[in-house]
């Protein structure tokens, strides 16, 4: 008799678990996408302006050494980066270079400043073939 209860109690279970439609976490309208986009394009020209600007205390921006983000590889991080002696992350080469060459204040990493010169940089390399570690 218990084994029969035990069989009832997981069917029951099934059928209720299996009978529900199943949200997706992928469903969103053509809406949402405008609206991610509009969202991405903003914090990407946000980082465009960065890149083009002095953010340390020399006048030196970062367009000086990389023109329109170029030879910044987003793509090959995390890698080991020979200045700092470790593997990093894109947004540790980032403050790398703000302390460094533009003689400022590294930025925190969730820093509004930081993701939008992520999103600048990255977005300069679409289409380029992700290469973890590559140099």
């Amino acid at each position: 008799m218990r084994t029969f209860l035990w069989g009832f109690i997981l069917v029951a279970l099934f059928v209720i678990a299996f009978s529900r439609p199943f949200a997706r976490a992928d469903e969103f309208t053509d809406q949402d996408l405008k609206n991610w986009d509009a969202a991405f394009q903003g914090v990407m020209k946000e980082g465009e302006k960065l890149f083009h600007s002095a953010l340390g205390t020399n006048a030196v921006s970062c367009d000086m050494c990389h023109p329109n983000a170029t030879n910044t590889h987003p793509e090959t991080y995390p890698k080991f980066q020979k200045q700092i002696g470790k593997v990093v992350a894109l947004r540790d080469m980032i403050n790398w270079c703000i302390q460094n060459p533009l003689e400022g204040k590294p930025l925190a990493l969730d820093d509004p400043k930081m993701i939008a010169l992520e999103a600048y940089i990255t977005y300069e390399r679409r289409g380029v073939k992700l290469a973890p570690g590559k140099h």
